[in-house]
């Protein structure tokens, strides 16, 4: 069982196998069908397209954030259509050092199935790699027999946050790039800045230059540094994406424990009456 990340060797060694399901998250937050687009032009053979929007989100209602986390039965059932039972192997994968497939990998822990893992490196790797791509869309298979088994105890919500604020029993580990964090060049949300006390990891740092994951041990080195119990720490960005790519970080490094704020900044920033810091 693989339940962190898989190379672009071991994934095309299982090419075919009916007990591994690929799929492909790749997702623009400015252009919101260009993940379609770009499956329809090439792909990897076999993978099935997931809708970063409208399957791995929930209903937006203004004031839980931009990204809100699905609904555990409604997410199952998608793991279902795609042939997904309680021994298979996922492998979801995006463009390549982005965010996505992680967020594809949070939703699959958190509504409990384990052998769920990222492709390093992406569809970049996989195509400087010579791998084979399709334009084919896969037939869907027979139904999946997978079961949700939620584990809510992997999240924290906004009450809990702000209630730390005061007894500093949690410490947030925002995702975004720094100049967002600062308050600086804020593109995305209304309000530009972070949640008061926060320290600030941005999600491209677990990445090397190759866009492969760091070492586990590079990363170990890296998240020790930041002094934090792994279940006091607890990670957020703009809307509960790309925070999930720390949070698989920690994972190869062997650091366990650590919780995601899916609702993060956008969800954090519809209520007026909670404190916002810049700088």
């Amino acid at each position: 069982m693989r339940g962190t990340i898989v190379s672009v060797e071991e994934l095309a060694a299982r090419a075919n196998d009916p007990a591994w399901v690929i799929v492909d998250c790749r997702h623009s937050l400015q252009d919101f069908t260009a993940g379609r687009r770009a499956f329809a032009q090439a792909h990897i053979p076999g993978a099935f397209f997931a809708d970063v929007e409208t399957e791995l989100a929930g209903e937006k209602t203004g004031t839980n954030g931009r990204h809100p986390m699905p609904d555990s039965a409604q997410f199952a059932a998608l793991l279902r259509e795609l042939g997904v039972g309680p021994e298979t192997q996922i492998v979801a994968y995006d463009a390549g050092a982005d965010m996505f497939a992680a967020r594809f990998w949070f939703l699959c822990k958190h509504t409990g199935h384990d052998a769920t893992a990222v492709l390093d490196g992406g569809f970049a790797v996989w195509l400087a790699a010579g791998k084979p791509v399709s334009m084919q869309e896969p037939a869907r298979p027979k139904n999946g027999t997978f079961a949700a088994k939620p584990r809510h105890e992997m999240t924290v919500d906004a009450q809990a946050v702000l209630a730390s604020l005061e007894d500093e029993e949690l410490t947030l580990l925002d995702a975004r790039a720094a100049d967002r964090f600062a308050g600086q060049n804020e593109t995305i949300d209304p309000v530009a800045g972070h949640i008061p006390g926060a320290l600030n990891r941005p999600f491209k740092q677990n990445f090397n230059e190759r866009g492969l994951f760091k070492s586990p041990a590079e990363l170990r080195e890296e998240y020790q540094q930041l002094g934090v119990h792994p279940k006091r720490l607890v990670h957020q960005c703009g809307s509960g994406v790309s925070s999930a790519v720390n949070l698989l970080a920690m994972e190869i490094a062997g650091i366990e424990g650590s919780r995601l704020y899916p609702g993060s900044w956008s969800e954090w920033i519809a209520d007026p009456a909670r404190p916002v810091a810049t700088g």
